[in-house]
């Protein structure tokens, strides 16, 4: 049996992943009504509850977790009894982005440059030192471009330092890219590592909207890259299980923006769209199986569902399109579901693409490569 801290959606297709293995699974979260809970034995306590871990870990053969802001404590304390993947020195690195800056940095991989802000008086010094514009961010729990604010001028600094300036923070200097890509690894216990094509992401309003797989113009020196930056975080963490690095894209060079110890939304199109999905692969990694090929079929493409449904029924008539229904109730800015297309082209997938952003209503979105 496998054990899940978390049962979101993540948790939910790790699952479903899990169980084509012969595994079985039980997941730990505080709200009874989630994702994964609807086909996985649930247990229902805080995460850093030490009889609800007791619980979760009875009988299970190892414990994964599916976000990256699990208590460290938590899944130390499990670690004395039972294999935990990936392990806490994965989750200590990426909690806190002033250590994970500096634990990229120190594996040779670039980032935007960066200050650690602790004050009125730091969040000046930073400016000075890195200009604006730049980018001020909480160092804790940030996520879909919650934490966070641009700083162009004084005015917003004045605005962002208001709005953040009570919890540790860091400033970050602004890069200017030509595009944003992630890289989906996984390495297994026996240290067996397998990248999947690099993927370009567009974002709205701070959250995922589209991913397309492999990126389109993507080089083998960009990929190459990639692998190689992926690889040393792996080793330097003996990590075990999937692992995604997202990177700002500049000509030919990758500098890395943040790392999650987990599953990824980016990398959800793999499901259907490639030949061993990043949760199958996250499963067979952490109970000592062998890698499954990280091959694409063809190009494929992910379109979150966000705040509410389109018609399904007219969404399913289009060629090549699979829904996935976390089975969350709608509301707004709420990832809810999404759709993964899959083609033998690119030009075909846009296509696809092009027609679904009109039925899902997504052609409200920014301009897309389509």
């Amino acid at each position: 049996m496998i054990g899940i801290i978390g049962a979101g959606q993540l948790g939910r297709m790790l699952a479903m992943a899990a169980y084509p293995l012969g595994e079985r699974v039980r997941v730990l979260d505080p709200v009874m009504e989630s994702p994964a809970g609807h086909l996985a034995e649930m247990i229902v306590g805080p995460y850093d509850d030490a009889a609800s871990l007791a619980k979760l870990a009875a009988g299970c053969e190892v414990v994964t977790y599916e976000f990256e802001n699990v208590p460290v404590a938590a899944v130390k304390q499990l670690q004395q009894n039972i294999a935990v993947f990936p392990p806490p020195q994965a989750l200590e690195a990426s909690q806190d982005r002033v250590t994970e800056k500096t634990f990229l940095n120190q594996q040779g991989i670039a980032t935007a440059p960066w200050a650690a802000v602790g004050s009125r008086e730091e969040l000046a010094a930073a400016i000075t030192k890195l200009g604006m514009p730049g980018v001020l961010k909480t160092r804790r729990l940030g996520y879909d471009g919650k934490g966070q604010a641009l700083i162009r001028d004084q005015a917003g600094a004045d605005a962002a330092w208001a709005a953040l300036g009570k919890q540790p923070l860091i400033y970050e200097g602004f890069v200017t890219f030509d595009r944003e890509v992630s890289c989906l690894a996984v390495r297994g216990r026996d240290g067996q590592i397998a990248c999947y094509p690099l993927i370009e992401n567009w974002h709205h309003e701070g959250i995922l909207r589209l991913s397309i797989a492999p990126a389109p113009r993507l080089t083998a020196a960009v990929q190459a890259l990639a692998e190689d930056y992926a690889a040393r975080v792996l080793k330097a963490l003996d990590y075990v299980g999937l692992l995604t690095i997202e990177f700002f894209q500049v000509g030919e060079t990758l500098i890395a923006n943040e790392m999650a110890p987990r599953v990824h939304n980016s990398g959800h199109w793999t499901i259907e769209g490639a030949a061993c999905s990043q949760f199958e692969n996250h499963i067979r990694a952490i109970t000592g199986r062998p890698l499954g090929a990280t091959t694409v079929r063809g190009v494929a493409a992910m379109l979150n569902l966000i705040g509410d449904f389109p018609d399904l029924t007219t969404v399913l008539k289009q060629p090549g399109v699979h829904l996935h229904h976390y089975g969350k109730a709608p509301r707004a800015g709420r990832k809810i579901g999404h759709l993964t297309l899959v083609a033998e082209d690119h030009t075909t997938l846009y296509q696809r693409i092009t027609t679904l952003r009109s039925v899902t209503g997504l052609a409200r979105q920014p301009a897309w490569p389509c």
